[in-house]
C-alpha cells in the first residue's frame, strides 16, 4: 500500500503546474456552466460569455477603468498607512510589556467588528470621499498585520537573542541584526494578509459616499439586480488579489531564501 500510494504522489509531482492550472480553470468553468444553467442558480451565475462580454460594455461607458484605479489608490493608502503603523505598534507591544498589556485588548476587540460596522462613524467624522474610504480600509488591514508581526517578534528564538546579548548587542543592534531579519517571514505575512484585507474591505470602504470604485459598482449593480455586470466585477477583485500575491511570494522567496521551504 505504501508503495502504490509514494508511487502515486511520484506521478502526480512530475505533472506540471502549469498543466494543474489548465484543469483547475476548466473543472471552474464547468461548475460555472451548470450553474449557469441551472434554475435555481442561473440568475445568480450568468453565462460566463456574457459576463466577458460585459467587460466592452462597461469599457465603452466609461467606467470600468475609473473603477479599477479608484479602488487601487484607496487600496494603495489605506494599506500603505496600515502597515506603516502596524509595524511599530507590533514591536513595541512585543517588546514592552506595559504597551502590550494596554493596547493587545483593545486590538483584539476592534479586531472582531466588522469594517461595515464603523463606516458610519468615520462618515461622521471626515465627511464622505477618498479620505474615509482610506480610513476605513487603513484601520482594518492596520489590525491584521499588527497581530500577525506581533506574532512573528515573541516567537524569535530565545537563544539568538541571549546569544546576541552575550556579545554585547544593544537594544538597537539586536533589532536590526536579531529581531527584525528573524520576524522577515511573518511581516510578509502580514503584509499578504493586509493585501486581502484591503480588498475584502473594499465594499464597505466604498460605502463612504464614494463615486467610482469596484466595491461601490458592486453594490450599485446589486441594488439594481444587474448580476452579469456585478459577477465581472468580483472576478476583478479577484484578479487583482492574485496578481498581488503572486508578486508577494516572488519577493518573499527573494527575501527568506535563508529559510528552509517545504513543497507540498
Amino acid at each position: 500500500m505504501g508503495k502504490k500510494s509514494k508511487g502515486g504522489a511520484d506521478i502526480i509531482g512530475k505533472i506540471p503546474k502549469g498543466i494543474w492550472l489548465l484543469i483547475s480553470f476548466v473543472v471552474a468553468m464547468l461548475v460555472w456552466t451548470i450553474l449557469s444553467i441551472t434554475p435555481q442558480t442561473a440568475r445568480c451565475f450568468p453565462n460566463a460569455v456574457k459576463v466577458l462580454q460585459s467587460i466592452g460594455l462597461m469599457v465603452e461607458r466609461g467606467i470600468l477603468l475609473e473603477d479599477i484605479a479608484s479602488s487601487l489608490i484607496s487600496v494603495f493608502w489605506g494599506f500603505l498607512l496600515g502597515f506603516v503603523i502596524s509595524v511599530p505598534v507590533a514591536f513595541l507591544m512585543a517588546w514592552y510589556r506595559p504597551v502590550r498589556f494596554i493596547l493587545e485588548p483593545w486590538i483584539q476587540f476592534i479586531r472582531n467588528i466588522p469594517p461595515l460596522a464603523y463606516v458610519p462613524l468615520v462618515v461622521i467624522g471626515v465627511g464622505v470621499g477618498r479620505t474615509p474610504q482610506i480610513i476605513v480600509i487603513c484601520l482594518a488591514t492596520f489590525l491584521i498585520m499588527t497581530v500577525t508581526i506581533f506574532q512573528g517578534v515573541i516567537n524569535v528564538d530565545e537563544t539568538l537573542i541571549k546569544a546576541a546579548r552575550v556579545l554585547g548587542a544593544n537594544d538597537a543592534n539586536l533589532f536590526v541584526k536579531v529581531i527584525f531579519p528573524a520576524t522577515t517571514p511573518f511581516i510578509i505575512t502580514a503584509i499578504r494578509l493586509g493585501i486581502s484585507t484591503a480588498l475584502t474591505t473594499l465594499i464597505a470602504a466604498e460605502s463612504t459616499g464614494a463615486i467610482a470604485g469596484l466595491g461601490m459598482r458592486i453594490k450599485s449593480l446589486a441594488n439594481s439586480y444587474e448580476t452579469t455586470p456585478m459577477l465581472l466585477y468580483i472576478i476583478i477583485i479577484g484578479v487583482i488579489g492574485m496578481l498581488a500575491e503572486k508578486v508577494l511570494k516572488y519577493f518573499e522567496r527573494k527575501l527568506t531564501s535563508w529559510q528552509e521551504k517545504r513543497e507540498i
